[in-house]
C-alpha cells in the first residue's frame, strides 16, 4: 500500500530548461542578424526631383548642410576625416551604397568633395537624396 501512495503524490513536471535553450540561441541570433541604419543625424532640405529610385539596401547616410556642415553617423564631422570615418562605419557592417542627403543650397563643391572621400574608402555607388516633386 505504502508503493501506490508514493506513486501516486508523484506529479508529472515538464522540463523547461530546452524551451529556455532555443528562446535564448533565437534571441541571440536575431540581435547579431539586424541591420542598423548609420543615420545622418539632422535633416535637410533636399531638392525636388521628378525620378526617383529608392536604394534598399544602403546603411550609411552623409548629410550637408547648406552651410557647408557635413554630418555622419549623429555626429558632426571635417570634410578631411570623412573617408576615414566611412572606413570605420564599414568596418562595423558593410554595404555597398551610401547615400548623401545633401541640401538644395549646399555647395557643390562640397558635394564633390564628401564624394571623392567616400570613393577613397572603397564605394563606387553613391546615392543623391531628393524630395519627391
Amino acid at each position: 500500500m505504502a508503493r501506490k501512495k508514493i506513486r501516486e503524490e508523484e506529479e508529472a513536471a515538464i522540463d523547461m530548461t530546452p524551451m529556455l535553450d532555443i528562446v535564448f540561441i533565437m534571441l541571440i541570433f536575431f540581435i547579431v542578424t539586424t541591420s542598423f541604419v548609420k543615420e545622418a543625424g539632422i535633416e535637410v532640405n533636399k531638392p525636388k526631383a521628378a525620378n526617383q529610385t529608392k536604394q534598399k539596401n544602403a546603411n550609411i547616410f552623409v548629410a550637408i548642410k547648406d552651410n557647408g556642415e557635413i554630418w555622419l553617423d549623429k555626429g558632426r564631422v571635417d570634410i578631411e576625416r570623412v573617408g576615414a570615418r566611412i572606413e570605420k562605419l564599414l568596418a562595423e557592417q558593410p554595404t555597398d551604397v551610401v547615400i548623401i542627403q545633401a541640401d538644395k543650397d549646399a555647395k557643390h563643391g562640397i558635394v564633390v568633395k564628401v564624394m571623392d572621400a567616400i570613393k577613397e574608402a572603397g564605394i563606387d555607388r553613391i546615392s543623391i537624396a531628393a524630395a519627391k516633386g
